[in-house]
C-alpha cells in the first residue's frame, strides 16, 4: 500500500465493494449472474465493473500456481539502503518468476515471493542481489507447506448466501504435473493470467481457435482446478488500511493446527509454513492498527504462538503477477452512481 492513496470512501462505495467481493468468489462470473445474486440491474453491474477495470482499480487474473509449487517457492526479505527500495522492488517486479513484491514500512525492506527453477534462483540469490550495492542483506525462507493463499481471501462484503450462490462446486486441487497440458491450454492459461475476465469469444479471436474449442478447453481446465482467479485491488478500497506480514514461531507439534486455524480466519490472506527462524508466515488485512493489535492479542495469543514479528506493508508493488499502478500518480475517480 502507498499511504498517500486517496480516501477509499471517495473511490469505492458499498456496491463497488460488493462487486469486488463477488469477483473474489468467482472472477469469471458474468455480469448477469452477479446482478441476479446481488439484486441489482445488469446494466448497473456492467457499468460498474467496466469502470473498475478501465481505471485500473481492479484487475482479475488467473492465480499463479504458488500453492502447487509450494515446496519450490521462496519468500525473500531483502534489506536495502535508504532511498533504494523502489529501484530494487521494480527490478524484482519485472521478473516473471516473482509474482508478489511489497515495500515494507520504513523503506528498508522488500518482501517478495519467488517461483523459479534452481538456475534462475541461484543467479538471483548468489549473483545479482549480492552484486547490487543497494542490497544490504537477503534472508530466504523456503515454503514447506501452503495452508492458504491470496486467491482464497474474501473481503466479507457479501452475505454467506450470496457468496454460496456465486461459488461453484468445490474442486480438488490436482497434483503438480498431473493434468496434461498442450500448447493451446498453456496459451489460454497465460492469457487468463493477464486478464481472467476475457470472454470465450475474445479468447477464441486472440488465439485463432473456434469459440466452441476454447469453451470446451476452459471447462476442462476449470474442472481440474487450474483456472483459479485473484482480484488485484488496493485493500484500503475495501476498508482495510493495514496490510501486515506476521512471522511466527510455533511449537512444531502445533504447527499444522495453528496454520489451519489461521487459514480459516477472515482477516488472513495467506498462511505458509516456512524454513528459517520463523516457521509460519501469515499475511493479514486489518481495518486499522488497532485491529492488527487485536489480531495479535486475541487471535495469536490463544493459539499458543511463542513469538511474533510484525512487518507492515507500505506499498504493494506486484500482486499475483500484476504490477500495480502506484496510487496518487493520477487522480482517482469518484464512484459511479447506479
Amino acid at each position: 500500500m502507498d499511504v498517500t492513496a486517496a480516501d477509499p470512501d471517495t473511490v469505492l462505495d458499498a456496491l463497488d465493494r460488493r462487486l469486488v467481493c463477488a469477483l473474489q468468489v468467482d472472477g469469471r462470473a458474468g455480469a448477469g449472474r452477479i446482478a441476479e445474486v446481488l439484486g441489482v440491474s445488469g446494466r448497473t453491474v456492467t457499468r460498474r465493473l467496466t469502470r473498475l477495470q478501465q481505471t485500473g482499480l481492479v484487475r482479475v487474473v488467473r492465480m499463479p500456481d504458488a500453492e502447487d509449487a509450494a515446496v519450490g517457492a521462496l519468500l525473500l526479505r531483502i534489506r536495502v539502503l535508504g532511498g533504494r527500495a523502489d529501484t530494487v522492488a521494480q527490478a524484482l517486479a519485472e521478473r516473471p518468476d516473482v509474482p508478489f513484491v511489497d515495500v515494507m514500512l520504513g523503506g528498508r525492506e522488500i518482501g517478495a515471493v519467488m517461483l523459479s527453477e534452481a538456475g534462475a534462483r541461484d543467479r538471483l540469490l548468489h549473483g545479482q542481489l549480492p552484486a547490487t550495492t543497494a542490497v544490504a542483506e537477503t534472508t530466504v525462507h523456503a515454503v514447506l507447506h501452503a495452508f492458504a493463499d491470496a486467491g482464497q481471501w474474501r473481503s466479507g462484503h457479501l452475505t454467506e448466501a450470496e457468496a454460496a450462490a456465486l461459488a461453484g462446486p468445490p474442486v480438488e486441487r490436482p497434483a503438480p504435473g498431473s493434468v496434461p497440458l498442450d500448447a493451446l491450454d498453456r496459451t489460454l492459461l497465460a492469457r487468463l493470467g493477464e486478464d481472467a475476465r476475457q470472454s470465450h469469444a475474445m479468447l477464441a479471436a486472440a488465439v485463432g481457435t473456434p469459440e466452441s474449442t476454447v469453451r470446451r478447453r476452459l471447462h476442462r481446465l476449470d474442472g481440474a482446478g487450474l483456472v483459479r482467479t485473484h482480484v488485484t485491488v488496493d485493500p484500503r478500497l475495501l476498508g482495510f488500511a493495514v496490510d501486515a506480514n506476521l512471522w511466527l514461531d510455533v511449537p512444531p507439534g502445533r504447527l499444522a493446527a495453528v496454520g489451519a486455524a489461521l487459514a480459516r480466519h477472515p482477516r488472513v490472506h495467506g498462511v505458509l509454513a516456512t524454513s528459517g527462524p520463523a516457521n509460519l508466515m501469515a499475511a493479514v488485512f486489518c481495518r486499522d492498527h488497532g485491529g492488527l493489535y487485536r489480531f495479535v492479542t486475541d487471535t495469536l495469543g490463544p493459539l499458543g504462538v511463542a513469538r511474533a514479528e510484525t512487518t507492515i506493508v507500505a506499498r504493494a508493488v506486484k500482486r499475483a503477477g500484476v504490477v500495480l499502478r502506484r496510487p496518487g500518480a493520477a487522480g482517482l475517480p469518484r464512484p459511479a452512481r447506479a
